[in-house]
């Protein structure tokens, strides 16, 4: 039973994790639904058409909207886009309506000055014409443009929404191409567009979140069916002791009393015939009450066989399905704390584990080196050899890492193409030369993309770990030196 129970409890904190995590990704749909009502806001002005579907853009982030219904309203936000594009490009070819004609002026100034432009009169043209028809071209006014710190502060804030989106599935496509259209987003439409897809992102992740949930509790289920039919087993047993119990009390007592009976009898009678007929009598009840005894015993022995058999079944079934629930809920764990796409650990791992390695430095002040890798030009390389080729360097780039570090040593994937590496036991005199040699190695290797060479070369920021620090500083301590290496012309270790 002990063992059942802490299985029951691994799965009860399995589903307690899994409930956490949707409300993590709750609390993350809800702020970009507000950042899409704000958007929407500021986009508000320029085109009455793009105006009605930003108010049902708005109308529909403010409520507890589904996929379908995002999609449905981003395929309507992009043919209105279209349109109004299309209506706008021969709307500054078109001629102008003639002006009308200006108030009379003094003779200095035949004509009042017109909001047109105007196209000298060929050379050819009459002396005697002291103008010339003019073409005038309609100039579109300039559409309300954003502020240029809040629009960085929009682009950033969906920018970090995207990166948090990546650290659960970092070799997603869409998040590659949704960093694409975002860096390419020019106006207050373009940046919708890409929030709605974002939305939808989030809902298909919190569906799945959703899915697993409820799988979670359907195993549990079973598993409380299967408990509740071990106990009601145990009942019965229970129940048939107890009923054993009083069935060998009252025989005894049966017995007893036939024979205080028979006793009583046998001295109070002189006659040899009677007494025997006496004792027969007697011998025969208690003979009779031990059969029905000796019946019910084997009814009940019957019984319990039967359902012990199937007890016996049933747990057989249930240890089966515990090690099967074991195996796959450790999959989902080890899942969870790696990268899909690079098959190293993930970002929540290594906050998990730099956590404990901060805890255990305090304690024993065993050096430890905190290593900050970050790919050079990685833009670069996805927009030359496209998204895949970018994957392909990254799986690379990691295994590299992997291979230039101890059993003891920690390596993950922090976010697009940063890794982070733990060097347990080292300090930091001695971690430099080793972060040369897994740079060395990274430039070492060879990656061609249609038969021409593409470098690929890697920065390092890294520090100890050293009195006072948090995990925040230890972090932005690294990260300092990181850029410095990159300030300092990229494939190169800084130590800060």
């Amino acid at each position: 039973m002990a063992e059942t129970v802490d299985w029951k409890k691994k799965h009860l904190d399995s589903l307690r994790e899994m409930e956490a995590e949707e409300r993590r990704w709750r609390s993350i749909e809800q702020i970009l639904r507000r950042l899409v009502q704000r958007l929407c806001a500021v986009a508000k002005g320029g085109e009455p058409r793009l105006d009605a579907q930003l108010d049902k853009l708005s109308a529909v982030a403010r409520r507890d909207s589904d996929a379908i219904e995002l999609k449905a309203l981003f395929d309507s936000l992009t043919d209105t886009i279209m349109a109004v594009e299309k209506s706008a490009a021969p709307e500054a070819l078109r001629p102008a309506a003639p002006a009308a004609p200006a108030p009379v002026a003094p003779p200095a100034a035949p004509f009042a000055p017109v909001a047109t432009q105007r196209i000298p009169a060929p050379p050819s043209a009459p002396p005697t014409q002291a103008f010339a028809p003019v073409a005038t071209q309609r100039i579109p006014a300039p559409a309300p443009q954003v502020p240029a710190a809040r629009w960085d502060r929009s682009c950033g804030a969906v920018a970090t929404l995207l990166d948090r989106l990546a650290q659960n599935d970092g070799s997603a496509p869409e998040h590659a191409e949704l960093h694409a259209d975002l860096a390419a987003a020019a106006d207050d439409s373009a940046l919708a567009a890409v929030l709605v897809r974002v939305a939808d992102l989030v809902a298909a992740h919190s569906a799945g979140i959703a899915r697993e949930r409820a799988e979670a509790a359907a195993m549990l289920g079973q598993v409380t069916e299967r408990l509740a039919e071990m106990a009601i087993f145990l009942a019965s047993a229970s129940s048939e002791r107890e009923q054993e119990h009083q069935d060998t009390e009252s025989l005894n007592v049966d017995v007893l009393a036939q024979m205080t009976r028979l006793s009583d009898e046998v001295r109070s009678s002189d006659d040899l015939g009677a007494l025997r007929a006496l004792v027969a009598d007697r011998l025969e009840a208690v003979a009779a009450n031990v059969r029905d005894f000796r019946e019910r015993e084997q009814q009940r022995f019957v019984e319990h066989a039967a359902r012990t058999t199937r007890m016996r079944s049933r747990i057989t079934e249930l240890e089966s399905e515990t090690r099967e629930l074991h195996r796959n809920l450790d999959v989902e764990r080890r899942r969870s704390r790696i990268d899909p796409l690079t098959r190293v650990a993930n970002r929540s791992s290594f906050n998990e584990r730099f956590a404990e390695e901060l805890a255990r430095w305090k304690r024993f002040r065993s050096p430890v080196s905190v290593l900050i890798w970050d790919v050079d030009h990685f833009k670069a390389i996805n927009d030359s050899c496209g998204h895949r080729g970018g994957d392909a360097v990254l799986r690379e780039v990691a295994g590299c890492l992997a291979a230039g570090r101890r059993e003891v040593d920690f390596l993950a994937r922090y976010g697009g193409e940063e890794f982070v590496t733990l060097l347990i036991g080292t300090p930091l005199t001695e971690a430099l030369p080793v972060a040369e040699q897994m740079r060395g190695a990274v430039e070492a290797l060879r990656f061609h993309f249609r038969g021409a060479p593409v470098p690929v070369t890697v920065s390092c920021g890294l520090t100890e770990l050293r009195d006072g620090d948090s995990a925040d500083s230890v972090f932005d301590r690294a990260d300092a030196a990181l850029y410095r290496a990159k300030d300092g012309g990229r494939n190169c270790c800084v130590a800060g």
